[in-house]
């Protein structure tokens, strides 16, 4: 090889050395991946919480800008057990915020996410209660989110492991996508649809053309459409009606009808079920049903008491957690029938005065 040669293939390679050394200052600096860690950490803190990335942000240009995150921890503030742990993430980002646009995230994409359902609970009681006279608001959301390979724990008991989420930007008026699958700790699979227009109308959040698919493996399919509202606090409404299949029963007609709170009554779900040889029809107020719940779990000793609510249902055979009970009757509120000793008693024929 010549001297020349030689000398024209080291100047090529120093040209393309320098070419790498300016691509990778020049990613940092489009990038900045400060400004979004610290946009990220002060929106944390915003909600009470705490943003912790085991390495500092890195960028990169190539398929796509992004930043990719590691070791991801999400913690209350001020709180030991974390609400969310991540092993990577990545914010895809546009190429007008790379160019030195608005800071703008359009996809944050998570990788094997853990969700403590406890240390949300905590982290949710503690939040501040909104005035009851607060106008509803929609939190403009134009990041999509993507999560997989994620698992959702209490404690160290597994509820729901391979989960994948993918979820569009959230704007007033154009329709929110959600889509889950995920397996419970017994391995079945489930899936979730979601789809609404979410809109702001006067002084309520409106849910325009609900719909929503669930499905439990092979054995339970549940389609529901409607819409909603919300002027705040118990003050909601909404109407959901559809299908409910069980492989082992048949289909079945259900209907769903939530009535706001008054002064005397409330808030409430009307639940109606129809279909081969089970029927329902009961009243429901969500927000004591929620708190009879929580008080089964309690660890100072579960509150056994009857769920709060009215109705009926003839249900002919009920299967859940390997258990099977047939002939099941419930009556509760209205429903139920007056004990025997209450009624009142027959008045007696009129008779002739005795003298």
């Amino acid at each position: 090889m010549s001297r020349r040669l030689r000398l024209i293939l080291l100047m090529l390679g120093g040209f393309a050395l320098a070419v790498v050394l300016a691509a990778v200052i020049a990613v940092y600096l489009l990038l900045q991946p400060e400004r979004f860690t610290r946009m990220l950490q002060t929106q944390a803190r915003t909600a009470g919480l705490e943003l912790n990335l085991a390495s500092p942000a890195s960028p990169t240009l190539f398929p796509r800008p992004a930043l990719d995150l590691d070791g991801i921890t999400l913690n209350a503030e001020g709180a030991g057990a974390p609400i969310l742990l991540a092993a990577h993430g990545q914010l895809v980002l546009p190429w007008h915020t790379v160019l030195g646009g608005p800071t703008v995230i359009s996809q944050l994409q998570i990788e094997s996410p853990r969700v403590d359902l406890d240390a949300l609970q905590e982290w949710l009681a503690a939040l501040p209660a909104q005035p009851e006279d607060a106008p509803p608001n929609i939190p403009r959301i134009d990041t999509g989110v993507s999560i997989s390979h994620g698992s959702v724990v209490r404690g160290n008991e597994v509820l729901l492991g391979n989960v994948s989420l993918e979820a569009g930007s959230l704007i007033s008026g154009q329709p929110f996508p959600l889509a889950l699958s995920a397996a419970t700790a017994a391995g079945t699979p489930l899936q979730l649809r979601l789809s609404a227009t979410p809109r702001i109308e006067g002084n309520a959040l409106q849910l325009n053309n609900i719909t929503l698919h669930l499905s439990q493996g092979s054995a339970m399919t549940l389609a529901l459409t409607g819409n909603a509202h919300w002027h705040g606090a118990a003050d909601a409404a909404a109407s959901l009606a559809g299908k409910l299949d069980q492989a082992s029963a048949g289909q079945y007609d259900i209907s769903l009808l939530l009535t706001p709170a008054d002064q005397s009554n409330p808030l409430l779900l009307a639940l109606k079920l129809d279909g081969p040889a089970n029927h329902a029809d009961l009243r429901l107020p969500p927000l004591a049903l929620a708190h009879w719940w929580s008080q089964l779990g309690d660890p100072q000793g579960p509150q056994l008491s009857v769920p709060p609510g009215s109705g009926h249902a003839e249900i002919a055979k009920l299967e859940a957690g390997g258990i099977s009970i047939e002939g099941l009757t419930i009556r509760a509120g209205d429903a139920v029938p007056a004990p025997a000793g209450t009624a009142a008693a027959p008045a007696k024929p009129a008779g002739k005065k005795q003298p």
